[in-house]
């Protein structure tokens, strides 16, 4: 299985990873929102379908590599976005609408099934307005999952910045072709 997100369709990408279990770890790393801090954003989530979700970004958090200059800011200060819960099927499937990034509005959808001792996570990221915020998106969740496995597996989390700006690039030659 290939740590990198696919296209699926226009303005969407897919994520699939194999992650140590149980189920329910993996489902608090998602919805407690000190947990969650560890390897993405914290924030509160009302745990119903409906609820809000809270999603706050400190990448300082993350790691304790200097940001570039245009991510100090987010990196020191911390930016907090939002968004409603649009499933909540405990510890199956958590989904949300995304709102505060200076962009039309997107949907995460986050599914888990156990296969033994694992958990496979499928995450599908939708309405990506542009190919920046596609290409953005994709490098983003890239690495945060890498973060989620590093948290999980109990190892010390790679470096946020020394990794994501090759992620990018990456990023913007695989989906170079693709229309938005």
């Amino acid at each position: 299985m290939s740590s990198y997100g696919t296209v699926l369709e226009s303005g969407a990408v897919r994520f699939e990873r194999l992650l140590p279990g149980p189920i329910e770890r993996v489902w608090a790393y998602l919805t407690d929102g000190d947990k969650r801090a560890t390897w993405f954003c914290g924030g509160d989530t009302e745990p119903r379908a409906g609820g809000r979700i809270d999603l706050f970004f400190m990448h300082s958090r993350l790691t304790n590599e200097r940001p570039p200059e245009h991510a100090r800011k987010m990196n020191d200060e911390g930016a907090l976005m939002h968004g409603t819960v649009t499933a909540w099927d405990p510890p199956r499937r958590l989904a949300f609408s995304w709102v505060g990034m200076g962009e039309p509005d997107s949907d995460v959808d986050i599914a888990l099934s156990q296969e033994g001792d694992k958990v496979r996570l499928v995450l599908v990221h939708r309405r990506l307005a542009t190919k920046e915020r596609m290409v953005l998106v994709s490098g983003g969740w890239h690495l945060h999952l890498d973060l989620l496995e590093d948290r999980l597996s109990g190892v010390e989390p790679r470096g946020f910045w020394s990794l994501h700006g090759a992620l990018s690039e990456e990023y913007a030659e695989r989906q170079k072709d693709v229309a938005i």
